[in-house]
């Protein structure tokens, strides 16, 4: 009664989390969405490259958090017969989307800043100032809302850096345009949008990298592959081990199927050995989702044939 009251507590807690990561989510959208529709008025009327870089950047962010919130949605779904992993990837798809938008309006950033320094326009520093801290508020607001969830969930995470990125912009623009208001100088705000933009690129590469590795069905970093074959056949009772495969279902799991060779005479302990290598692979390398074909080589002490029966 105890372990079911245990249980019930334990899904009810992960349940009343997940609403509130989904609350949060929702929260910053409508947050950002503000934001960008007031960094487009005043970069319009302010004549600011950077606020409207700005604007765009946080539209992105307004997109980045609903495809977070879709696939935070999709991934709790349960495993069916066409999906038997379940949907646990779709936060991986969805923050790998985010990304690849991010990087892409990064270089548009900077198209658009080496066309402003070749034509450059008058600047409206005050409305660039005053949207900028409205902006950064609303930024760093949001960014607290997803601190939490950001620091066990890539797909957040990479929504959570695309705010971050932005409070930062949003003090630039900040300075730009309080450089602006006292000495006039313009050029600090296509300077502004370049600087956004290379920091867009330099945050959004490890996270590509690490999305990339799940969807291609990569093992983990800091597993290696030669040193589980030497971990695995170090178990008492292991004569090999091979058709080794290792890969992240997500970030939170990691899968290995593998065939190992034990000889004829350990048949009866096969279980035992099932149960020592699975325990050492969730030990040394954390992998708790393990398959493992069992095939026999030859017994010495068989005096005749009968040993081979045993041969899958």
């Amino acid at each position: 009664m105890n372990h079911s009251h245990t249980q019930d507590h334990h899904h009810h807690h992960e349940h009343h989390v997940l609403e509130g990561s989904q609350r949060r989510l929702v929260i910053s959208i409508v947050l950002n969405l503000l934001i960008s529709l007031a960094e487009v008025i005043g970069g319009i009327f302010s004549g600011s490259l950077s606020l409207l870089s700005d604007a765009l950047h946080n539209l992105n962010d307004s997109a980045s958090l609903a495809i977070s919130l879709v696939a935070v949605r999709i991934s709790r779904r349960e495993a069916d017969t066409h999906r038997t992993f379940g949907y646990n990837r779709a936060e991986i798809i969805g923050a790998f989307l985010n990304l690849i938008t991010l990087v892409i309006v990064a270089f548009y950033l900077i198209k658009e800043a080496i066309e402003r320094y070749m034509n450059p326009e008058p600047i409206n520093g005050t409305v660039m100032f005053a949207v900028a801290v409205v902006g950064l508020g609303a930024n760093l607001a949001t960014a607290a809302m997803l601190h939490q969830d950001s620091r066990h969930n890539l797909n957040i995470q990479s929504a959570f850096v695309h705010i971050l990125s932005d409070a930062l912009s949003s003090v630039g623009v900040i300075i730009a345009g309080l450089l602006i208001i006292a000495f006039r100088v313009y050029i600090v705000d296509t300077l502004l949008t370049v600087m956004i933009s290379a920091y867009i690129l330099a945050e959004s590469y490890p996270m590509m990298r690490r999305a990339v590795r799940i969807l291609m069905q990569s093992a983990p970093e800091g597993i290696e592959y030669e040193q589980v074959v030497t971990k695995v056949r170090q178990v008492e009772g292991v004569e090999d081990i091979h058709h080794l495969h290792i890969w992240q279902l997500d970030e939170a799991h990691t899968n290995l199927e593998a065939h190992i060779v034990i000889n004829e005479c350990d048949y009866e302990q096969m279980s035992s050995i099932k149960q020592a290598v699975k325990h050492r692979l969730e030990e040394i390398f954390g992998i708790s989702h393990t398959t493992l074909e069992f095939e026999f080589v030859r017994c010495e002490s068989c005096d005749d044939d009968s040993c081979y029966e045993l041969r899958h």
